[in-house]
């Protein structure tokens, strides 16, 4: 946040005597002393202007059949379970997707410790690559040695947490300022979905789409502004094979979509909830 400046006064007088005495340094020094005693005399007896009121979100706005939704469908998850696990160890397969068509696969483990840390290694033999995230800090280290993320890599890192499932339902949703209304039903990735339309404290639009039979979400999708070319992404993730792993229902592929394109698909094929790892796990790598 940016901080206010301070303005040093030792007589701490008020912004109109300020400008007078201002206004007369010009003048003899006899008068400006005399002068300043007459406003030592006002500020003594006067009243400092009142502080402006702290600036607070308005109150959520939730309508009763979201609500009646989101508590569902946090249930159908693990609900405490789903709620209260602090980390994930996944494993399995990733693709990425360029034009329609995959360009490179890789077997991959990562460890995600909620909301902002995660350690991610893909590709095969002794010196995989290492993606190292922890708030705004981001590193990778492969053959050629530790280098920065790039400030775009980490904003969508920190982007896809905020807004993937676990974010969506451990956070927003809890935050002040939210709005969320029942946009009724829908076909997504051929199921029947009930569909919230959400806008967060960000205001970042959202939309949500959960199974009908099962209430466990199908698919979210958001809009971001991109702060470098002030464009608008439309971002998706589609949540499909969901498991059971120490009461929480984990999906197990994930395809992840850019404007409508997609970019990555996730296969896991294990997962593992507070799954003890090193206290240094989430720095840097060298």
């Amino acid at each position: 946040m940016r901080r206010e400046g301070e303005i040093l006064d030792f007589r701490k007088v008020t912004d109109q005597e300020f400008r007078l005495q201002t206004a007369v340094c010009i003048l003899p020094s006899a008068f400006c002393l005399l002068l300043s005693a007459f406003c030592l005399l006002l500020s003594a007896h006067g009243q400092q202007p009142a502080a402006a009121p702290p600036t607070q979100d308005p109150p959520s706005r939730i309508a009763p059949s979201a609500q009646e939704l989101f508590d569902r469908t946090i249930q159908a998850l693990g609900g405490d379970a789903f709620l209260h696990s602090k980390s994930l160890k996944t494993k399995g397969r990733v693709f990425a997707i360029e034009e329609g068509s995959t360009s490179g696969f890789a077997p991959f483990e990562s460890t995600v410790e909620f909301p902002d840390k995660r350690r991610f290694s893909y590709g095969k033999g002794t010196t995989p690559v290492i993606l190292v995230n922890n708030g705004d800090v981001g590193t990778q280290l492969d053959r050629y040695g530790m280098v920065r993320q790039s400030a775009e890599q980490i904003r969508r890192w920190k982007t896809s947490m905020r807004y993937g499932l676990e974010g969506l339902f451990r956070q927003i949703i809890h935050e002040p300022g939210l709005l969320a209304q029942d946009a009724g039903k829908d076909f997504v990735d051929n199921l029947a979905a009930r569909v919230i339309d959400i806008m967060d404290r960000q205001q970042v639009h959202i939309r949500l789409y959960v199974n009908t039979k099962t209430w466990l979400p199908i698919r979210i999708s958001y809009r971001i502004q991109n702060p470098e070319t002030k464009e608008w992404d439309e971002f998706a993730e589609v949540y499909g094979e969901y498991k059971p792993f120490q009461g929480v229902q984990t999906p197990m592929q994930i395809t992840r979509l850019r404007d409508g394109e997609r970019y990555s698909e996730i296969f896991r094929n294990a997962a593992e909830y507070n799954a003890p790892y090193p206290a240094n796990y989430f720095e840097p790598v060298r």
